[in-house]
Order: structure tokens, then sequence, then C-alpha cells
């Protein structure tokens, strides 16, 4: 039981941890393409053009959140409490800033919610397989 809690745990983290992989794309890669800026409903190339340094920086928080859930699973092979303590401390990052977004951004609700609710449903299951 202790197992299938912490493996589903896992996947979900691991699943937060892609879809961070995937906004760092767009906020640090791909921010100048049209499609990328409109996806953030910015109006014009312009506006996209004096965010881009923000959102390149705001990509690489979400690459080390990513990066934190994925070295906390590798660690946890070996080390269980300090990799799951490495994949909380990044999972629960991600739920803080999704729940900024959802609160202070009313059009990005939805994006808050990709953000938040996964590694939520991460941090539930890792908290109940480590308590058993």
């Amino acid at each position: 039981m202790r197992s299938a809690l912490l493996a589903i745990g896992i996947f979900f983290l691991i699943s937060a941890g892609i879809f961070h992989i995937y906004i760092f794309t767009l906020e640090s890669i791909s921010w100048l393409k049209p499609k990328t800026w409109k996806t953030f409903g910015l109006p014009s190339q312009e506006v996209a053009l004096v965010i881009a340094p923000m959102a390149f920086n705001q990509g690489f928080y979400n690459l080390f959140l990513a990066i934190g859930i994925t070295g906390g699973s590798l660690v946890a092979i070996s080390y269980e409490t300090i990799g799951f303590t490495l994949m909380l401390f990044a999972a629960s990052s991600m739920v803080g800033a999704g729940l900024v977004l959802f609160i202070s951004v009313q059009r990005s609700r939805k994006a808050a919610l990709l953000q938040a609710i996964p590694p939520l449903i991460g941090i539930l299951f890792i908290s109940i397989g480590l308590a058993i």
C-alpha cells in the first residue's frame, strides 16, 4: 500500500515537473513567437518584448522547480528522506505559485489550476504514503 501511494504521488509530481518544463520552454525559449505571447494574453509583439526579460527569468523559476522534482525523485532511490523532502519542497512551491496566480490574475485561473492541482495531489499521496 505504501509503495503504491508513493508511486502515485511521484507520478503526479513528475507530471507537474514536465508541465513546468513546458512552461519554461514557452517563457524562456519561445517567448517572442506570436503563438506564445498570445497564449499568455499579450496584445502585441512590442509588449512581449518589454516583458521578455521577466518571462525569461520566470521560465527559469519553473525549470528549477522541475529540477527539484526530478532530482528529488532520483535522490529518493538511495536517500528517501532527503529525496522526498526535496520533492515536497519543490511541489509546495508549485502549489504556492499556482495559488498566487489564481488569486492575482483572474483570467489565468485555468492555468493556475493546471499549475497547482497535480503537485497538490502528489503532495497528498506522498504525505499519506510516508505517514503509514
